[in-house]
C-alpha cells in the first residue's frame, strides 16, 4: 500500500523526471499486471470504496501526469493548449484504440450528455419536423436520468419520443425487453439512443443487435458508454455503432470536464454541424485587412472533415487530458477483458451471498460491465450499517449499486458482506 508520505515522495521524483524530458510525455505506469492493482492507488481515507460507477479515483501515476502538466503551465515551459499537443494526441488515440475506432472519428466533448445533445442536434431532431413524416426517437427507461430529461423536454416541443418501459426477467432482474424495444421502432425512427450499460443496475444492451435494428429502419444508433468504456470490451466497428459518448471520470479514470464523442466516419458527411467553433477548422486566411490577398470576404477557412471538425467547440480541461494521456494507456496495458473478468469475479461473490442476507439481485446474469445492483427493503437500516463499517457504495431508494474496480479485492467484498449481516 502507498501512504500519503510515500505518494508525495514518489510523485515528486516522477515529476522531476517528467520535467527533465517533457511535461507532455505519457507517464509510465508499472503496477503488477495481475489484478487487483492496489499499489497503483492511494488507500481510500474513508474506508472501503466500491463505488467506481459514481466516481473513479485517480491513480498515483495519473496524478503525477497532471502535476507535470500543471508544472509546465506554471513555467510556460511547454505549450499544452494545442489540439495537436502530445498529451492531446495520446489521449484521443488511446480512446480510439479502446473502442476500435480511428482518431479522426473521435471528438473531445465536455461530458457524455453534451455528446448526446450534439448528436441529436446534428441529426436535426431538436424540434419536430415542419412538414412531412414525423421522425421519432426511441430510448428506454434504463437510460441515464439526464438523457430522460432531454427526451421528455423534446416531447414537450412536439418531438415523437418513445420510451420503452423496463421490466423484469424470470430471475427478477431489471431489463429492457428486446421484443418490446423492437415494437417501438418503425420506418420513421431516426435515432435509437440508449445507455450501453444502465447506471441503475448494469443492464447491458447488445450493441450489434441495436445497430442492425436501427439501420434496418434507416435510423442511427447512439450509445451512452460512460458505464462501459474502460471496464468492458467495446468494438464500434464490429457492432456498427454510429455514435458513442463517454465522460472520463468513471471507468476511464480521468476527471470531470472532458469526455469523448465517437462518430462513424461515413456518417459525418450526412450531418449538420450543431455548433460552430475555431476548433472546427485548420488553416484560415484573412481577406479583410490591409495587404491581404484577395478572396472571399472576410476570410477563407480550411474546414476539418473529421469528428473534431463537426463537434469540437471552445476550450477543454487540459489537466484532465493530461490525466487521460496516462490513465488510458494503462487501461490498455492492463487489458479491458482482464479488468472485466476481475470485476465479474468479485461481483459473483456478491451475487451468491447478498441474497442470503435479504438483498435480491436486480442485475441480469449477462450484464457486461462492473455494476451489480440489489433490491433494498430497509434503506435507513442499510445506510446505518454501511456507515458504521465505512463502506462506500451507492444507495438509492429501494436499491443499492456496487461497482468494484481494478484495485478492489475479495477482502473489500467481504467487508461489505460483513457490514450488511
Amino acid at each position: 500500500m502507498f501512504s500519503r508520505r510515500s505518494l508525495m515522495k514518489n510523485a515528486g521524483a516522477a515529476l522531476l523526471t517528467a520535467r527533465a524530458t517533457s511535461a507532455s510525455a505519457t507517464i509510465s505506469m508499472t503496477p503488477s499486471t495481475l489484478l487487483p492493482a492496489r499499489d497503483a492507488f492511494v488507500t481510500p481515507q474513508y474506508g472501503v470504496y466500491i463505488n467506481n460507477a459514481r466516481i473513479h479515483p485517480m491513480s498515483i501515476s495519473t496524478r503525477v501526469a497532471v502535476d507535470a502538466y500543471l508544472d509546465s503551465k506554471g513555467t510556460m515551459a511547454v505549450k499544452q493548449t494545442s489540439t495537436t499537443s502530445p498529451i492531446s494526441l495520446v489521449a484521443k488515440e488511446s480512446f480510439a484504440k479502446l473502442i476500435n475506432a480511428t482518431p479522426d472519428e473521435i471528438a473531445y466533448v465536455n461530458s457524455t450528455s453534451t455528446g448526446e445533445n450534439l448528436v441529436v442536434s446534428a441529426l436535426g431532431l431538436m424540434h419536430p419536423a415542419a412538414s412531412g413524416p414525423k421522425p421519432n426517437i426511441v430510448t428506454d427507461a434504463l437510460h441515464f436520468e439526464g438523457s430522460l430529461y432531454l427526451y421528455t423536454e423534446l416531447q414537450k416541443r412536439g418531438v415523437d419520443v418513445r420510451i420503452v418501459k423496463a421490466t423484469t426477467n424470470d430471475a427478477g432482474a431489471w431489463i429492457v425487453d428486446s421484443i418490446e424495444f423492437e415494437k417501438a421502432v418503425d420506418k420513421n425512427t431516426r435515432l435509437i439512443a440508449v445507455s450501453l450499460v444502465s447506471w441503475i443496475n448494469g443492464f447491458t444492451h447488445n450493441p450489434k443487435w441495436l445497430a442492425d435494428l436501427a439501420h434496418a429502419h434507416g435510423a442511427k444508433l447512439f450509445l451512452d458508454a460512460v458505464q462501459g468504456a474502460g471496464c468492458m470490451p467495446i468494438d464500434v466497428k464490429a457492432s456498427g455503432v454510429d455514435f458513442l459518448a463517454s465522460a472520463s471520470y468513471k471507468w476511464l479514470m480521468g476527471d470531470f470536464g472532458i469526455g469523448f464523442l465517437y462518430a462513424r466516419a461515413d456518417v459525418l458527411p450526412t450531418l449538420q454541424r450543431p455548433l460552430m467553433s475555431f476548433r472546427q477548422f485548420g488553416d484560415m486566411e484573412y481577406h479583410a485587412l490591409p495587404g491581404d490577398k484577395p478572396g472571399p470576404y472576410p476570410a477563407t477557412f480550411d474546414q476539418l472533415q473529421n469528428a473534431a471538425g463537426y463537434f469540437e467547440t471552445g476550450t477543454y480541461a487540459n489537466p484532465v487530458i493530461a490525466a487521460l494521456s496516462a490513465s488510458l494507456p494503462w487501461i490498455l496495458q492492463l487489458g479491458v477483458p482482464n479488468i472485466q473478468h476481475h470485476a465479474h469475479t468479485l461481483n459473483g461473490i456478491l451475487r451468491a451471498e447478498l441474497p442470503k442476507l435479504g438483498y435480491a439481485c436486480i442485475t441480469p446474469e449477462d450484464a457486461g460491465a462492473s455494476i451489480i445492483a440489489f433490491h433494498v427493503k430497509d434503506d435507513e437500516a442499510t445506510n446505518r450499517k454501511l456507515k458504521a463499517s465505512k463502506v462506500d457504495i451507492s444507495l438509492y431508494p429501494g436499491r443499492m449499486r456496487i461497482a468494484p474496480s481494478v484495485y478492489n479485492n475479495e477482502a473489500d467484498i467481504h467487508t461489505l458482506l460483513n457490514a450488511l449481516e
